[in-house]
């Protein structure tokens, strides 16, 4: 019986992409909002109301990992105006019913970490996750291995959220 823990290897040659790529100077929440919407598939945005976005996370906790985005550059609650606090929460609930339809979780995390200390990886540009859980998926990935499966592509998931938008404007 051997005395250590054999290293298993999970191969994920396409992130090298991304460590290799410059790092976007400024904030990719502004320009994610002022890209337009003829860019949104390219940015995961699923949708835009008045003067917010819903868009998928593109490093998610996992699938179907939504934001909530001010298209204004703030940080704090107490700095959007009062409509853009309603907006927020109407995406925010459009945000959940898409998901419910598309991927079916069990329940959700849903909230605001605000500032760094909170653990807001962008602490300047406010930010409200939606999260979707499952029970039961706490799995040993995570916690051993420091890795999080992803089972569906991003832009796949960005295609059936978007279709899911479509029959809920249509009242199906």
């Amino acid at each position: 019986m051997s005395t250590y823990m054999e290293i298993q290897k999970l191969w994920a040659p396409w992130r090298i992409d991304f460590i290799r790529a410059p790092k976007e100077t400024g904030c990719f929440l502004c320009r994610i909002s002022t890209a337009g919407p003829e860019q949104d598939a390219e940015n995961l945005v699923i949708c835009r109301g008045d003067g917010v976005l819903l868009l998928l996370n593109r490093y998610p906790y996992t699938s179907g990992h939504l934001m909530v985005v001010p298209s204004r550059h703030v940080a704090t609650l107490g700095e959007l105006m009062v409509a853009e606090r309603g907006a927020m929460i109407e995406l925010v609930c459009l945000g959940e019913r898409l998901l419910q339809e598309v991927v079916h979780p069990d329940g959700f995390n849903m909230g605001i970490n605000q500032g760094a200390a909170a653990g807001a990886g962008l602490k300047d540009h406010l930010h409200w996750h939606i999260v979707p859980r499952w029970e039961g998926d706490t799995n040993f990935m995570p916690v051993l291995g420091g890795t999080r499966v992803m089972p569906q592509a991003l832009e796949q998931l960005h295609t059936a959220l978007r279709e899911a938008l479509t029959r809920e404007s249509r009242g199906h």
